[in-house]
């Protein structure tokens, strides 16, 4: 379900990689979601959205200090998402998480393939065009 694909590609091969590294957690996150012999995915599940959360804000401030470094004209507006996102994820009512795990699961993959997707296509690969 989450891989990513070559129209995700900004050309610059660290970016590239962080978000490969995104996929993979969207992607062990579904495998959590269609495993129908785990029926406690609890702590798997706040893992998961640990190294998200983790790796994201690595990522962006990777990001940001590379878009800093070519004097990225949109640096703010990227901030101003990159701060959506981390926010969201503190959002994440962990005790909610334990009355429906699948339900969960499934909230994070969708805001995290919205996000992620719309995010790269619309703002990322603008980055590759500077």
């Amino acid at each position: 379900m989450f891989e990513m694909k070559e129209k995700y590609k900004t050309n610059n091969p660290k970016i590239d990689q962080e978000h490969e590294k995104l996929f993979e957690i969207g992607e062990r996150a579904y495998q959590l979601l269609i495993d129908q012999y785990d029926l406690d995915k609890y702590d798997k599940i706040i893992g998961v959205i640990e190294e998200l959360k983790e790796y994201t804000i690595y990522h962006f401030k990777a990001e940001e200090e590379y878009m800093v470094s070519i004097n990225y004209k949109r640096l703010f507006t990227q901030k101003i998402d990159h701060a959506f996102f981390i926010e969201k994820l503190e959002e994440v009512n962990l005790n909610k998480i334990d009355e429906n795990q699948d339900e969960a699961i499934m909230n994070i993959l969708t805001f995290l393939n919205e996000w992620l997707v719309s995010h790269i296509i619309e703002k990322d690969l603008l980055i590759a065009a500077k």
